[in-house]
């Protein structure tokens, strides 16, 4: 079984590759679905976010409020850090487990990691190959004005707070441009799964 890193920044699409893969066959895991888990109510995560922010945190019935996370750590960097400090261990710690299970009874030649920020907290590490999903900047600053309803400034702004696209270019082992139209998008995946059912340590027993 090969364990691809599968990441991207927003608006890159790496969400509709990951699913491109999952109907070929491939095994997915998404890491925002396990950030979301950890932070469940009644988990230790949410227990030490609560501990260090404090129960206004909470939403009436006991979740996580994201909103108000957000806002807190959008403008405190060290917020930001403590939140990630507590999180992102408990998130690697459930990747190495899923990631075991697999292993342990391979159904799929591949196994995809998608991370958004898998090469910032160095999950990448973990992975045997990083696969990274590209777009120009054009498409990218309209899709995600469209699916978020947000003004072109603030895409601008939240694309200047991540790690630049040409800057994990060098951590790419394989890299799928989406720029273009989805039909050309699935072309390259194809192509890729072809590649890694022709790989002799892949190949399902």
């Amino acid at each position: 079984m090969l364990i691809v890193g599968l990441t991207g920044n927003i608006g890159s699409g790496k969400s509709s590759v990951a699913r491109y893969f999952k109907e070929l066959g491939a095994r997915v895991i998404d890491t925002d679905q396990v950030a979301r888990d950890v932070v469940a109510p009644g988990t230790p995560g949410l227990q030490q976010i609560v501990q260090y922010f404090s129960a206004d945190i909470l939403n009436p019935d006991g979740t996580l409020d994201r909103l108000k996370m957000a806002e807190i750590v959008f403008h405190d960097s060290e917020a930001l850090k403590q939140l990630n400090a507590i999180v992102h261990p408990i998130i690697r710690t459930e990747l190495l487990k899923a990631m075991t299970d697999y292993k342990s009874k391979p159904d799929t030649p591949l196994l995809i990691i998608e991370a958004p920020l898998l090469i910032e907290t160095g999950l990448y590490k973990l992975v045997d190959e990083v696969w990274l999903v590209t777009v120009n900047s054009e498409a990218q600053i309209q899709r995600v004005m469209k699916r978020d309803k947000a003004t072109e400034e603030q895409v601008s702004s939240r694309l200047a707070s991540q790690m630049p696209q040409e800057d994990k270019i060098p951590y790419a082992d394989r890299i799928i441009d989406n720029s273009g139209n989805p039909e050309n998008t699935i072309k390259q995946v194809r192509q890729i799964w072809s590649d890694v059912l022709d790989r002799p340590q892949t190949q399902v027993k």
